[in-house]
């Protein structure tokens, strides 16, 4: 026990996860971050390894992932716990995302946690869309060029950008190249901000609770109670994800590719992963192509914006009716988006996603703000009513 509270390294383990006091209250949707932790260390072990098979060439980088499913001891359980990890990683990353919105986790002291929270959001999205592209199928090859040419959208240096990120004239032997390193890198990249976060959260006094209240006093260690806590859930996590490994491992990817990329041949449909379709929605929605990839990007950042809009004198939307039936709906409206993205280019889809893009940016720019002046000046005059 000494030990662990003087060795360099043990004492910071022992800080972080055996004497860190936590508030007493928090509930199972506190485990999120556990749980995220979980896969990033499944997809770094899982990554490693299938990176040692893979060929980054646009005439092997197919077949080598055929190698890999058929050839190699265990590599076809390898790839299918990277694949539906990253599902599993965007699931429970919305879902993390979801609480923190929920239970007001953007509000002093804890906007620094938020902010580099959203920048691993957007590594991820990048890091996602990298490793979508190395199997080089046919929805990896077109997916590849339509994202990537979105760039083009740039005034004047656009194009320019788009085949420096290619090394030539279309998706080539360089284009894979460059992706296949940054996918092996982005992810220790991610650690370090992953551990960034967990500073910042540890700094602002530890985990909000689901009252919004400070929670000086009522508080225990980490250890065991919330260590055992987590480790249920982790449990409950490998359980699903052994569901969809052993009995439907690709009922979350696209049947397109399994097909090798085929540049003179575009898909019926170019559709991302399901966890960036709500994004994809809002980029076609808007006719413009500059304004809807900025619209795009836009739409990652705006939840930075939250400590300034939301100006609620409670933290969170427990006590506050007005807030909750928001937060359901922009819910609801993010499902939406996600459907709508998976759709073709036509009436009636388009006038949905435009409306829905609509709602998306009014629930942090209007709707938010409004609603904490109203709930304020409700709560205002009950008091002054009473008094």
């Amino acid at each position: 026990m000494r030990l662990l509270k003087s060795h360099p390294f043990l004492k910071l383990f022992n800080a972080y996860l055996i004497d860190h006091s936590q508030p007493s209250n928090i509930n199972y949707l506190w485990n999120f971050g556990s749980l995220l932790g979980v896969c990033l260390g499944v997809q770094l072990v899982t990554g490693i390894t299938l990176a040692m098979h893979y060929n980054p060439s646009v005439l092997e980088a197919f077949n080598s992932v055929e190698h890999i499913m058929r050839d190699v001891e265990n590599g076809w359980l390898i790839r299918y716990l990277h694949s539906n990890t990253a599902s599993a990683f965007f699931f429970l990353v919305y879902l993390h995302i979801g609480r923190g919105l929920y239970y007001g986790s953007y509000r002093a002291p804890r906007t620094m946690a938020w902010v580099i929270g959203t920048i691993i959001l957007i590594l991820m999205i990048g890091t996602g869309f990298l490793g979508y592209v190395l199997p080089y199928g046919q929805m990896s090859l077109w997916g590849a060029t339509v994202i990537t040419n979105l760039i083009s959208a740039i005034p004047w240096i656009g194009q320019d950008i788009v085949e420096f990120v290619w090394g030539g004239f279309s998706v080539n032997n360089a284009t894979l190249n460059r992706f296949f390193a940054l996918h092996y890198l982005l992810p220790f990249i991610l650690v370090a901000l992953v551990l960034a976060h967990l500073i910042a959260v540890h700094e602002s006094a530890g985990a909000s609770n689901p009252l919004g209240v400070p929670s000086y006093y009522d508080r225990i260690p980490f250890a065991p109670y919330y260590l055992f806590k987590d480790l249920i859930t982790i449990f409950i996590f490998f359980y699903v994800l052994s569901i969809f490994v052993f009995f439907m491992p690709n009922a979350l990817g696209d049947s397109d590719n399994y097909i090798p990329a085929n540049p003179m041949q575009t898909p019926a449909a170019i559709v991302p992963e399901w966890y960036l379709l709500p994004f994809y929605a809002i980029l076609r929605s808007i006719p413009n192509k500059l304004l809807g990839v900025v619209a795009m990007l836009f739409a990652i950042l705006i939840i930075m914006i939250l400590p300034a809009t939301d100006l609620g004198r409670t933290k969170g939307l427990q006590f506050r009716p007005l807030s909750k039936i928001a937060f359901y709906v922009f819910v609801t409206n993010f499902l939406i988006l996600m459907q709508l993205g998976a759709k073709h280019v036509e009436t009636p889809f388009i006038e949905f996603g435009q409306l829905s893009t609509a709602l998306y940016f009014a629930y942090f720019l209007v709707i938010t703000p409004l609603i904490s002046i109203i709930e304020n000046t409700l709560v205002d005059l009950n008091l002054k009513t009473n008094s």
